[in-house]
């Protein structure tokens, strides 16, 4: 018989397509070495009894009570983690106030590794809490603070990507927080790299140096055609917004005389591995560009609500064959929880579907057919993130990563369908209903 490392025996809920789920009442889930799925057993499987003997007779067995379910671990798709203390914090200002008077003075404390090390490590456990296996970080302009929030990922079990953030604009970036010049921002960055790869000799989570310019109005050309050609040279992820507001698409219209779409692109920064954040104002053109390069969109909804000036028409990007996650985007969203970003995706999607204007008739007041279901939502947060990052997880299959939450459904009172315990799940489940996660096989919490 096959040996595993793990086995957890109970039901299961997975993302099957953008629309559906699939769902299994009880299941082996065998877990080998390496911290993937290597094989999922049926209770009709003749060895389904011999294998969970032997898993308890080994001491690798987790059976679940009849109120918990095994999900795909979540992939935050975009979180700025120096963030993290303004979480909640003048979301009523405009962008570019909100940024000048909060974010960068909070930022550039990150100078000081000491704090760094106490919110990351902070941080990193919040996530898993709330069920995040794998995030896509923003970092600072400070390698050595970022090098914190790579140890702290590696202590606690997250699987990171992880950007040193590119801002040499003098005209856009305060004096106390900026990289001196473009070769500074490439130089930093490609020493961060070089930092990362040498610290991932120590552990079996490797993380994972991505290129950041922070965006189109805080780089250079300079800045933005080296950071291209580091991506290229090293085949990295690459992150930035894109079309996030629309004080920041006017800017690339006026100093570019092209969407900040068009200008990333001319850099060569919008690739197979890159996640563009927000896209609210995204058109047509964009959408195809997009879909020709592989660019993934990172869709942050609570986010979006506060500065993204307009509502991410999931269903049109999706019809795009645009690949599409979803990011809490800390702090410019206010909650670490994708469960919560997850019924926000809904709920902004129904306002765009039905107008808010009530001035209108309602036959002119919304955009037909821009409705999500919470499955799609589901799909975002799981097997849309997973293959924004060229992942093998996001959804619990043989060959997949063992990246995965246990999480407990509280108000069980009568016998539910299968719908119902999921929608349940995605609209109730806190922190504290989620009880077990596991990252690459290990349990971390």
């Amino acid at each position: 018989m096959i040996s595993y490392s793990k086995v957890i025996e109970g039901a299961s809920f997975s993302p099957q397509s953008q629309t559906e789920i699939s769902y299994q009442p009880q299941q082996l889930i065998c877990l080998d070495d390496s911290g993937y799925i290597t094989r999922i057993i049926a209770p009709t499987d003749s060895d389904y009894a011999a294998v969970k003997q032997v898993a308890q007779e080994n001491d690798i067995l987790t059976t679940l009570r009849s109120n918990q379910y095994i999900l795909p671990g979540f992939i935050d798709l975009h979180i700025h983690a120096p963030q993290w203390p303004n979480a909640g914090l003048a979301l009523d200002r405009p962008l570019n106030e909100w940024l000048d008077t909060y974010t960068f003075p909070l930022e550039a404390k990150y100078q000081d590794t000491a704090f760094a090390k106490l919110v990351y490590d902070d941080l990193v456990k919040e996530l898993l809490a709330n069920g995040t296996t794998t995030a896509l970080y923003f970092g600072t302009i400070h390698n050595a603070a970022n090098l914190e929030l790579a140890k702290a990922c590696i202590q606690h079990g997250q699987r990171g990507f992880i950007g040193k953030v590119a801002m040499d604009n003098p005209e856009q970036t305060p004096d106390y927080y900026q990289d001196a010049s473009a070769q500074v921002a490439v130089d930093q960055t490609e020493q961060f790299i070089q930092q990362l790869n040498e610290l991932n000799q120590t552990t079996n989570l490797k993380q994972t140096p991505v290129i950041t310019p922070r965006f189109v109005p805080s780089c250079t050309p300079a800045s933005l055609q080296g950071l291209g050609d580091l991506a290229r040279k090293y085949d990295l992820p690459v992150q930035s917004h894109c079309s996030e507001s629309n004080w920041e698409n006017g800017y690339a219209l006026e100093h570019y005389h092209m969407r900040d779409a068009d200008v990333l692109n001319q850099y060569g920064l919008l690739t197979d591995k890159a996640v563009m954040a927000h896209g609210t104002q995204l058109n047509e053109h964009d959408y195809d560009l997009f879909s020709k390069q592989g660019v993934a969109v990172a869709h942050c909804p609570i986010s979006n609500v506060y500065f993204g000036n307009a509502v991410l028409p999931v269903n049109r990007v999706l019809a795009h064959h645009v690949k599409t996650g979803l990011g809490t985007d800390i702090s410019g969203g206010y909650s670490p929880s994708l469960y919560q970003n997850i019924r926000q995706a809904v709920m902004s999607s129904r306002l765009l579907q039905d107008g808010v204007d009530n001035q209108l008739s309602a036959d002119k007041r919304g955009v037909p057919d821009s409705g999500i279901s919470v499955k799609t939502a589901f799909y975002l947060a799981t097997l849309g993130g997973a293959q924004s990052l060229h992942l093998q997880a996001g959804k619990i299959a043989e060959g997949r990563l063992a990246d995965l939450q246990v999480v407990s459904l509280q108000n069980n009172f009568q016998t539910e369908t299968t719908d119902n315990i999921f929608e349940k799940l995605m609209y109730q489940t806190s922190k504290a209903d989620v009880d077990q996660v596991y990252v690459q096989g290990e349990r971390v919490r």
